[in-house]
């Protein structure tokens, strides 16, 4: 087994701590640990104070399995299992479900983990890509015509990353009559779920929706906690999660016991959290907005239902990768290259959950308008 390098990760580690702005984040704006432990309730504060820095139980602590189980309509605490991390979710569902030769269709562009790791545990991979010219809308008919009689698994995301586009309610239920079908699975990354701009159009948990279904979410995206490192997954399928839950204790085996505080301290005020987050994040798209409308000539984009980012087209005559390189030297701005999610075309992600999202985004301007004079 092969595991190609993680083009999005690798990009990360060059300039995440370097560049001094960041205009590709993806995580909503952080919290300091006293902003946390000051939203704590008399139990979670006790909790913390108190806390014993031995190890803790593998599933997760059960009061915080608990508390994410609130997130869902038809899942218990029993059918929640914490990890370090979405990334370790991914990895340790896909080395569960997948064996050489299951076929699998994965919805592209994606985090690339969702397509890497079934395709390096020897899956047979249909990668149905998003189109620009459909405004980034994912076509039932293309799903319909890729699903097979033995098709294990479809992998989703969304909210989707990078694009903002969010999920029909009928396309989900069209997507799950195939599954059962074929009795597939159905795996879906929900990381950026709650920064739905328009709330009307989230549609229901994939966990909740099917019998076979699996949530993926995490403290960081949406809850702007990445340093937590916790999250998690939800399903129905308890035999899929004790099989998951067994594989586990080959990699964190536990989780930090610090983090399992913080992270129910956060998800019990989990209603103030996600209001000063869609705060940010829909007063930077108002100003997004205006920026786009002021560079058509220069930029173009379907603009994102949901989450902290959007893609953008680059329409001057140049690579969006030298473009990038240039501004991040030049100004010190970040911007992500389609490239780094395989993107076809002279796309690039930027992000806008972030408060300084409005200085990044002048410096930006200023550089675009001056470029090549």
């Amino acid at each position: 087994m092969t595991i190609p390098p993680f083009k999005l990760e690798e990009f990360w580690k060059r300039y995440e701590f370097t560049a001094p702005y960041l205009l590709c984040c993806s995580d909503a704006e952080s919290w300091t640990l006293q902003e946390i432990l000051q939203l704590a309730d008399l139990e979670s504060k006790e909790l913390w104070q108190s806390l014993n820095l031995g190890y803790t139980e593998s599933p997760g602590l059960p009061i915080l399995r608990k508390e994410i189980a609130k997130l869902y309509s038809q899942i218990d605490s029993s059918q929640v299992l914490t990890f370090a991390g979405a990334e370790e979710g991914i990895y340790c569902s896909m080395r569960t479900l997948i064996k050489p030769g299951d076929h699998v269709i994965v919805i592209d562009p994606c985090y690339q983990s969702l397509a890497t790791l079934p395709e390096s545990f020897g899956a047979d991979i249909t990668r149905l890509v998003l189109d620009y010219k459909k405004g980034w809308r994912l076509q039932l008919h293309e799903v319909q015509k890729a699903f097979r009689s033995d098709t294990k698994l479809l992998v989703l995301n969304y909210p989707h990353n990078p694009t903002g586009a969010v999920l029909e309610k009928e396309v989900l239920e069209g997507l799950i009559e195939l599954a059962r079908k074929s009795g597939a699975y159905i795996f879906c990354d929900e990381v950026y779920r709650y920064l739905e701009i328009d709330e009307a159009k989230r549609v229901p948990a994939i966990a909740d929706a099917y019998e076979k279904g699996v949530s993926l979410n995490v403290m960081t995206k949406s809850f702007g906690l990445a340093g937590l490192r916790i999250g998690w997954l939800a399903t129905q399928d308890m035999d899929f999660l004790q099989k998951i839950g067994s594989y586990k204790l080959y990699t964190s085996i536990c989780n930090s016991a610090p983090s399992e505080i913080l992270a129910l301290i956060a998800l019990r005020a989990r209603d103030r959290i996600l209001q000063r987050n869609r705060e940010i994040m829909l007063a930077n798209l108002n100003i997004l907005d205006g920026f786009m409308q002021r560079h058509q000539t220069l930029l173009s984009w379907v603009r994102p239902q949901s989450g902290t980012m959007a893609v953008l087209e680059l329409l001057i005559p140049v690579s969006v990768e030298k473009f990038a390189e240039e501004l991040v030297e030049k100004v010190g701005v970040l911007i992500m290259p389609g490239s780094v999610f395989d993107l076809p075309g002279n796309f690039f992600r930027l992000g806008f959950g972030k408060k300084n999202m409005i200085k990044a985004l002048d410096l930006f301007e200023q550089f675009l308008q001056n470029y090549g004079k």
